[in-house]
């Protein structure tokens, strides 16, 4: 597992922990957290897809998009 991936998990595992650690201490009413968590979540799942989409789009070639059929050549 690389150095890289090890970083995403345990930022994946602290994130939750330290919301949940961010109720309890500062006594956050939950309204407000479930609240802010489904504004942000559209918009982040948004430019999370996009990332994702645009890695997969930048690793195929231009040719193999480009499928214009050629008027008036014979194929053979």
């Amino acid at each position: 597992m690389s150095k890289k991936h090890m970083l995403i998990m345990l930022a994946c595992c602290l994130i939750p922990v330290a919301g949940l650690a961010a109720f309890y201490v500062f006594k956050i009413p939950l309204n407000n957290i479930i609240f802010g968590v489904l504004v942000l979540a559209c918009p982040l799942s948004h430019l999370l897809m996009m990332k994702f989409m645009m890695k997969d789009h930048n690793e195929h070639s231009p040719q193999e998009h480009s499928h214009q059929p050629s008027i008036g050549k014979d194929v053979q």
